[in-house]
């Protein structure tokens, strides 16, 4: 296996605590990062599991301070980060611990933002508009999907206009990434296989983009090989801690090769699709990136990694067809989309096909799309849409 000669400059800024019971080490962890006045950041949802209590005993016990910003929203908008901030600000805090899926973690995050730079989350849309330091950050995630623990950006939705601002700086990623499997027995099952499918495209995208390097291929392939081996023993058998572990690894890997590497295709036709007609994230990514592997594979560079993904998971063999390969792969992905219950075909989930144009159009216009390693224009977002109505295959493309 080669190694490209693409040019990367990288540094894991978050730590990594990772194993069944690690919660019970929060308050040591934060009085590590120098913290004594806590905000816990986390949505009402959790609280009939248990979680949120856990957190506050273990900080109290500890001898830290707390307050409690309990109303995260799904898709988290400026007025939810506002609210957070206010708490925040009142209790004058010195560190922040978000607990929780992806929104969770990024209502953290963006509470960061405005609370130590000031002024409104617009101001930070974008890449390092940070002037000022923050605070220091532990990520504590309930659910195996987003990676967002290992990275610097945070999704905010304007709560007027609904855009959502991907809002990074290298001072915004958390300090601590504390990844205990126990946390992720009590995900419905709906929620993990939207987190899990989701986590599985993290990990495919990011090893074929055009910002890939080196060392987002390496978690790329490790977080492929953990999340498509144990999908479907997750929704088998919910109580399975291994495959639970494996999972929550595998999306945080997913999550650094993100912050190495980007996303592309799959998540710009996905969002779409969500904003219009709310398909589920999860959801509508899994059942675009077949099509996208599919279109990504007529570029000899994008079939060889396909290719090479495939074999790391044991999809492919050695000396394989390229071709042949990445093919597996795609039908690999649709396997999982299968065991997740989960319909391939836009038209089951009611998307009008007069729809389809529009969607291209705001496909067209997904900052990811500018990282997919073959170039899309609205009429290749259209095709890959139409192919997706009823469960066809896009056209390759030229």
């Amino acid at each position: 296996m080669d190694i490209e000669t693409i040019e990367f400059d990288s540094i894991q800024r978050t730590r990594v605590v990772f194993g069944a019971g690690v919660i019970h080490r929060l308050g040591e962890l934060v009085r590590e990062l120098g913290g004594s006045r806590v905000l816990l950041v986390t949505d009402p949802g959790l609280t009939h599991a248990g979680h949120p209590q856990k957190a506050e005993r273990i900080l109290r016990a500890a001898g830290l301070e707390l307050a409690l910003f309990d109303r995260v929203e799904e898709n988290p908008t400026t007025d939810c980060i506002d609210a957070c901030v206010e708490t925040a600000r009142a209790f004058n805090v010195d560190c922040i611990a978000g607990l929780g899926g992806g929104s969770s973690l990024d209502t953290a995050k963006g509470c960061n933002f405005v609370l130590t730079n000031g002024g409104r989350m617009h101001d930070y849309w974008g890449y390092g508009k940070a002037a000022k330091p923050m605070l220091p950050l532990i990520a504590i995630p309930t659910t195996a999907g987003t990676g967002s623990e290992c990275q610097s950006f945070a999704l905010i939705s304007d709560a007027q206009t609904h855009v959502k601002m991907a809002c990074g700086d290298p001072k915004a990623a958390p300090r601590i990434a504390l990844l205990d499997p126990e946390l992720t027995l009590t995900q419905p099952r709906s929620v993990t296989a939207n987190t899990g499918i989701d986590a599985i495209a993290h990990a495919v995208e990011t090893a074929v983009t055009r910002k890939r390097n080196a060392v987002s291929q390496l978690y790329s392939r490790e977080a492929f090989r953990l999340l498509q081996a144990n999908f479907s023993r997750v929704l088998a058998d919910p109580g399975d801690l291994p495959a639970r572990s494996a999972m929550l690894l595998g999306a945080a890997w997913a999550g650094v090769a993100i912050e190495n590497s980007m996303l592309g295709g799959a998540h710009a036709l996905a969002n779409p699709l969500t904003a219009r007609h709310g398909v589920v994230h999860g959801q509508a990514v899994g059942m675009m990136l077949p099509h996208v592997v599919r279109y990504n594979a007529q570029d000899p560079i994008s079939r060889r990694l396909y290719a090479e993904l495939a074999g790391c998971a044991g999809l492919a063999a050695p000396g394989d067809d390229e071709g042949d390969a990445s093919e597996a792969l795609a039908s690999r992905l649709e396997e999982l989309l299968d065991a997740a219950g989960m319909p391939r075909a836009l038209a089951e989930l009611n998307v009008p096909e007069d729809g389809v144009a529009a969607l291209a159009q705001d496909a067209a216009r997904q900052w990811t799309a500018n990282f997919n390693p073959r170039e899309l224009t609205p009429g290749d977002f259209e095709s890959m849409y139409a192919g997706a109505m009823r469960c066809g295959r896009a056209p390759a493309g030229s």
